[in-house]
């Protein structure tokens, strides 16, 4: 099954509360209270517009962020840090953009391709240890 011309838009004032799953193209104008998953086999692409707010998790192939992100980001591809992203939370990503203006309040994490694919998709690798 195709997702390439999917396209999902949460607009401006809207909230979501909850975990989110989806492939092809999410844009985030509103709010999501809860984690954003993209379909792992799929080229998905993320967008976190300027008044765009995630307060969970995002895990994607390509991110782009220019508004504001609770959690942790996990990119498998490509993540974009637009000028007015605002991320509190540590980066997962195999390449990096980061525009003057970006803030990160956390770590920047390189991965090669076989961590980030599986980083992206929400599983953890067998060398992660969890706490006991």
């Amino acid at each position: 099954m195709g997702f390439a011309n999917t396209h999902t838009l949460i607009a401006k004032g809207t909230k979501i509360l909850g975990d989110l799953y989806f492939a092809g193209d999410l844009q985030i104008e509103g709010e999501i209270q809860g984690n954003v998953y993209a379909e792992a086999a799929g080229q998905a692409r993320v967008v976190v517009a300027e008044h765009g707010i995630v307060l969970g998790e995002i895990h994607g192939t390509q991110v782009v962020i220019n508004g504001q992100v609770k959690g942790d980001v996990y990119s498998s591809k490509h993540l974009e840090l637009a000028a007015k992203a605002q991320v509190t939370g540590n980066v997962y990503y195999q390449l990096i953009e980061m525009v003057k203006g970006a803030q990160v309040n956390g770590s920047l994490v390189r991965q090669d391709a076989a961590a980030a694919v599986g980083a992206a998709s929400g599983k953890k690798n067998a060398s992660e240890k969890t706490p006991a």
